[in-house]
Order: structure tokens, then C-alpha cells, then sequence
């Protein structure tokens, strides 16, 4: 698998990521394992988790699986901290001291005394943003993260957290943006990746599949085993289950047809292959699925293919 450069940054990773938010929930151990060694085995190395997925049993299964099933040295592990549960609700918290208790609970649910990349997973603002960044700070001058960047930030938060990391002297800079980005869900090429581009941040998008719209399966109904029927997720891929989506769905899957490659590949090739792009973060629920995936590295989209593509979906800008 081809490597890419964080943005202005030495950090290196390959141009697909592996999402694991469903790991320890929808994702068992078993399917956990041949995943992450499917991914490795294709040159995979940017493995993505946060607190926050599924109370920390994400982190914990990929800590299983460290030293096991693959040396930790041969892997980019990336997390996030700011987002947990407590009472069963959801709570965000990017106050220094919740940040750092946040990466120390990551550490030893992952067996690891550092992470490659750590990021605050969503803006707040209930913490001043110098007190945020101070934690990030602190993470890699204790050589608890050697890298740090932003999740979930819209362009003025993403210009400001990286100008004050850039001006402020022996501050690190963010080298990192982890955004929503995909056919059905263009909004961060107004501002979001013009900011990135500016500020020397590489973009790392989550849910380049349109929260597995794009992969077609959701054209006749919602199938039982899918997320859009899980109680936990089903909310999160009702968004794009609307007539407009509907239509980007369908002329992907003509692309397709086509191209004699499958929906996943051509809205996947579409993501990582995008002006600015760094690597799409791909979560799968089953290791066959992430064996689709990992076939788009083989994947060119045409350039006709492409602009096409770009007219039908930029409505959604």
C-alpha cells in the first residue's frame, strides 16, 4: 500500500486507515483479529480508535492484539481524547485535565507507553482552546504522543487552534484533521480543506463510505445485519438515506457497472484520491468487507469517471 505524508509533518502512513469504532460492540475479537491482519498483510499501517468508541473496548481489543498478532512498531496508532460516557450518557470534555486523564486511560487500555497520533476528538466550548492545546502539548513533551492534530473542527477552529500552535514559540505544531468527508457529504472543500491546506495539515476523512450508504445497500431497504438497523448506529446512516443521497448512490453504482468494480471501490477511490486528501478512514463490520477496501489500492478512477462523479454529488457541497 502506497504511503502518504501527514501533511507538512515526518509522519508517514499508508493512504487507507483502519477505523475501528465498532470494535468490541459490532466487531468481535475474531473479526477484530483478521482485520487488523488483513490490513497489515496489505501494507496497512494507520489504525484509527479513540476513548470514546464503544467505552474505551476499542482500544482494548486493539491492545489484545498488539505483540500478538502484529509487532506494535509496524502500526501508526492514532486515537482521540475529549468525548466519553458517564451514566451512560455521552459527555465532552476537552479541559486539560480531562484530555490528559483521557491519553493515560488510552495508554493502558492499549498496552503502550506512547501513541503515534493523538487528537482532540471534537471542539468544546466549555475549555478555553489554550487550555486544550496545552494538553496537547504537554503529550508529546512527555513523549506520550508523537504527533498531535484536531478531529470534528470547522475551518475558523481549525485556522485558529493551528496559527496559535504555529506563532506561539516552542509550541508543536498540529500536523492533523480528522473530518467528515465522502460523495454524499462535500462540505469541507469550502473552507475546511483550504484551512488544512494553509496551515500544513494533512486531512484524514472519516466515513468516506457516507456511513456505508455509498456501498449500495441501502438502495431496496435496510438490511438486518447493517448498521441502519443496529438501535446504536441506525441514527447515524438515516442521514443519507434522503432523495439527494439516493441519486449520488446511484450514479456511483452506474460507475461501477461500468468499471466492473464494486460501489465501496469507486466512492473509496473518490475519497483517497480527492486534492488534499491524506487517508481515508475506513471501518469495516466484517473482515470481508474491509477485503473490498483494501482492493481500491489497486484502483485509478478514470478521469471522465471522476468528473462525473464531482457534477452528480456537488450538490452536496
Amino acid at each position: 500500500m502506497q504511503q502518504r505524508y501527514v501533511g507538512a509533518s515526518g509522519l508517514k502512513v499508508s493512504r487507507l486507515g483502519l477505523g475501528t469504532m465498532t470494535w468490541g460492540t459490532d466487531t468481535d475479537e475474531h473479526e477484530a483479529r483478521d482485520q487488523l491482519t488483513a490490513f497489515v498483510e496489505a501494507g496497512g499501517t494507520l489504525v484509527d480508535t479513540a476513548a470514546g468508541y464503544t467505552d474505551g473496548r476499542s482500544e482494548s481489543l486493539i491492545g489484545s492484539l498488539l505483540g500478538t498478532v502484529v509487532p506494535r512498531d509496524d502500526l501508526v496508532l492514532a486515537t482521540k481524547a475529549g468525548i466519553s460516557r458517564r451514566a451512560g450518557a455521552r459527555v465532552t470534555d476537552t479541559s486539560r485535565g480531562a484530555l490528559l486523564r483521557g491519553l493515560e486511560g488510552s495508554l493502558k487500555r492499549l498496552g503502550v507507553d506512547h501513541v503515534d497520533l493523538w487528537q482532540v476528538h471534537v471542539w468544546s466550548d466549555d475549555a478555553p482552546l489554550d487550555e486544550t492545546l496545552a494538553a496537547l502539548q504537554h503529550a508529546v513533551d512527555s513523549g506520550k504522543a508523537a504527533y498531535v492534530g484536531i478531529s470534528n473542527y470547522n475551518s475558523w477552529q481549525t485556522a485558529r487552534a493551528a496559527t496559535i500552535q504555529q506563532v506561539v514559540p516552542g509550541r508543536v505544531p498540529l500536523v492533523s484533521t480528522q473530518v467528515e468527508y465522502s460523495l454524499v457529504n462535500r462540505r469541507i472543500e469550502r473552507e475546511v480543506l483550504p484551512a488544512a491546506d494553509a496551515h500544513g495539515l494533512g486531512v484524514l476523512p472519516w466515513s468516506p463510505l457516507g456511513r456505508g450508504v455509498l456501498t449500495g445497500k441501502y438502495r431496496t431497504g435496510i438490511p438486518s445485519d447493517s448498521r441502519g438497523a443496529s438501535p446504536v448506529f441506525s441514527g447515524f446512516v438515516e442521514t443519507y438515506l434522503d432523495d439527494r443521497s439516493r441519486g449520488i448512490v446511484e450514479a456511483v453504482v452506474r460507475a461501477a457497472d461500468g468499471l466492473g468494480w464494486t460501489p465501496l471501490e469507486v466512492a473509496l477511490t473518490w475519497v483517497r484520491d480527492a486534492p488534499g486528501i491524506t487517508a481515508p478512514i475506513v471501518g469495516a463490520r466484517t473482515a470481508a468487507h474491509l477485503a473490498t477496501a483494501l482492493r481500491a489500492e489497486e484502483r485509478t478512477l478514470p478521469p471522465e469517471i471522476r468528473a462525473a462523479l464531482d457534477d452528480v454529488s456537488r450538490s452536496a457541497t
